[in-house]
């Protein structure tokens, strides 16, 4: 039934074919043809990958009923398969929604507590720890290569690279201000507080496309690393901090020991974030992303995580929200993305 809706030999036909282009001894002679194929190849196994899944969860569920008709006790078995491929569907659905010319990217995420000292800080980290949370459910590779840990506890800013097919796509949603309400645990009184952190994306851009960064037009600067990365990380110079003159943006990168490994992911950071300032200009999403990058406090939020005197998480640009605060902040973001993904559409 999938294999025909996905037209499963016609993709594997494509796919060899793609397969024998890219095997050619002058494959890499045009780089943005090399890159198109490449992205090509990507799509067709994420769409074969589909189509193996599904026929295979109709597969087991067929065995289970007939299993059943038998009289073997398959319900409890037969419910966890049936709840699986509910959620995989939904994950599929949501991959259709998602638009853009760098939906598939990899993407930097950066997040930075507001004004609130040590309450805005520990925020800033519990985001960090759900989005890095999601990243693990959804078989996504993380690396942070920039954190500043604050002075008494959570981070004072930190940014992470996140790979997997339609990482920006999916953290597109995230843009914006994040505002929390608990009871405080640093407030010896016990009394309610909100603390506020913003959060930023932007797709990795690779070396096809053409950003054109003046070393005129660049400070760069090198410290002693802070955070986390092992025992030799900071017993020199290596972090590096950039700032792009002309628009301020300040990418720095302190996770290897190499100051020329840290110069170059800043660099790529530096890049990903020009080109996504860039294309922002062209795009109708740039009132969407524009109205979100408000000050981090009050009447900008995107959302509110409410854990006290109730708990609740909720967006206010779609309305939508979810009881179970605790599950969001263990990574269940997919029902919020999905949420924003159709609301978009309609905006």
């Amino acid at each position: 039934m999938y294999g025909v809706i996905f037209d499963s030999e016609h993709k594997k036909t494509e796919l060899e074919q793609l397969e024998k282009k890219i095997a050619s001894p002058s494959f890499w002679e045009n780089q943005n043809e090399s890159q198109q194929v490449l992205q090509k190849r990507k799509t067709l196994e994420q769409t074969l990958s589909i189509d193996d899944r599904l026929t295979k969860s109709i597969s087991d569920i067929e065995a289970y009923f007939d299993l059943g008709s038998e009289g073997e006790e398959v319900s409890k078995d037969l419910e966890v398969e049936l709840n699986n491929l509910e959620n995989y569907l939904q994950d599929i659905e949501t991959q259709t929604l998602l638009s853009g010319e760098n939906a598939q990217a990899n993407a930097f995420l950066t997040i930075h507590p507001g004004a609130g000292g040590t309450e805005s800080q520990d925020w800033a980290q519990m985001l960090l720890r759900m989005y890095l949370r999601w990243a693990e459910k959804q078989g996504f590779n993380y690396t942070l290569v920039d954190f500043q840990a604050g002075d008494e506890a959570g981070i004072k800013s930190v940014t992470a690279i996140i790979k997997g097919l339609n990482v920006y796509g999916l953290l597109f949603s995230e843009i914006g201000v994040h505002r929390l309400v608990r009871i405080s645990p640093f407030d010896a009184n016990k009394r309610r507080h909100t603390s506020f952190s913003s959060v930023f994306v932007y797709p990795e851009i690779d070396d096809t496309f053409k950003i054109t960064i003046e070393e005129k037009d660049l400070r760069i600067d090198t410290y002693r690393s802070t955070g986390a990365g092992g025992q030799h990380v900071n017993t020199t110079d290596s972090a590096v901090r950039i700032t792009h003159i002309p628009t301020g943006i300040v990418v720095q990168c302190q996770n290897e020991r190499s100051q020329h490994k840290n110069k170059s992911m800043a660099m790529k950071i530096l890049r990903s974030r020009l080109y996504e300032a860039e294309i922002e200009k062209k795009r109708a999403e740039n009132r969407v992303i524009e109205a979100n990058k408000l000050d981090i406090a009050w009447g900008s939020q995107i959302r509110s995580y409410v854990l006290h005197p109730y708990r609740i998480v909720k967006d206010h640009r779609t309305k939508f929200e979810i009881g179970n605060a605790d599950g969001v902040l263990d990574g269940n973001l997919a029902p919020f993305i999905k949420s924003f993904l159709v609301w978009i559409q309609k905006t």
